[in-house]
């Protein structure tokens, strides 16, 4: 049995012809047609049918059809008025899917206000140019989301996914993994898309932290980290004192309060060290 009616080529330009947008190059998005992905996510999302789950960029709904199966409920935000007319519909015939129109950038809690409640899964096929911030934003936003299934480009997911020492790892990475820990990914080939884009994709599932850190002492470990990696050639002593306008004497002691050589890269520190150098930074008055 499919997982989505629409996870096909014809029944993606079915759609697109049935509300005039065809012919639009304007549109500009690639629509998901392939149902074994839609699937592969679905199962990656581990889904129990009692979920509250968040879909950004549902486009013409072929994602969201089968989320509308597997989920409690369904939230889809869509910023391109041209496509609300199809997502209208789906919601008319689904019963548990609620369609926000608006940009997910400025989403928050209050817009969730509502009988549904928060959030609890984000599972999406994200719009790429703006995938890493979404997915950040909404962990640091929505203390329920649980989890995020997500597809983004392949680089992106190997910038979550990143390990110290390595070219992709830097203060994102940092900063979601102070929040949230990878553990399910798959890849989804150019030839799933049309039109077929020029990048790779690939699907993450991330699954929240219960840290014992409190919210304040990760914010500034985020702060710590954008400062460390402001100038990722640099030691830790220059970035940080560049960064802060603090002469790198004093970088040193801090650094040497928490047991950290000031000698160091920032790409080589665990995200656990942040904490401790944005604790510290803190403790001197350097960072709010």
């Amino acid at each position: 049995m499919a997982h989505s009616e629409l996870a096909t080529p014809s029944a993606t330009v079915a759609v697109l012809r049935r509300h005039g947008l065809w012919t639009k190059k304007s549109l500009g998005q690639h629509f998901l047609v392939d149902d074994n992905v839609v699937g592969r996510i679905i199962t990656l999302a581990a889904l129990t049918g009692q979920e509250h789950v968040l879909e950004v960029g549902p486009g013409i709904g072929t994602l969201t059809l089968a989320l509308c199966h597997a989920a409690g409920e369904v939230t889809a935000v869509e910023r391109d008025g041209r496509l609300l007319g199809i997502l209208g519909e789906m919601a008319e015939k689904c019963g548990n899917l609620h369609v926000i129109a608006g940009d997910a950038l400025e989403i928050t809690e209050a817009d969730f206000d509502g009988p549904r409640g928060l959030p609890t899964s984000l599972v999406a096929n994200l719009p790429y140019s703006v995938a890493a911030t979404l997915v950040l934003r909404f962990f640091e936003i929505l203390p329920s989301l649980r989890s995020a299934t997500v597809m983004v480009q392949a680089e992106v997911a190997d910038r979550m996914m990143a390990v110290p020492g390595t070219k992709e790892y830097g203060s994102y990475t940092i900063k979601l993994a102070l929040r949230a820990r990878h553990t399910g990914r798959f890849s989804v080939a150019p030839t799933c898309f049309l039109p077929p884009p020029r990048v790779d994709s690939a699907v993450l599932r991330l699954e929240r932290l219960d840290s014992t850190a409190p919210e304040e002492a990760i914010v500034r470990a985020a702060r710590a980290a954008d400062a460390s990696f402001s100038q990722r050639r640099k030691t830790l002593r220059n970035s940080l004192s560049s960064a802060l306008g603090v002469p790198a004497a004093e970088i040193e002691s801090v650094l040497a309060a928490v047991g950290i050589d000031a000698g160091l890269r920032a790409e080589t520190l665990l995200p656990e060290s942040f904490l401790a150098i944005g604790a510290e930074l803190h403790k001197h008055s350097l960072l709010p």
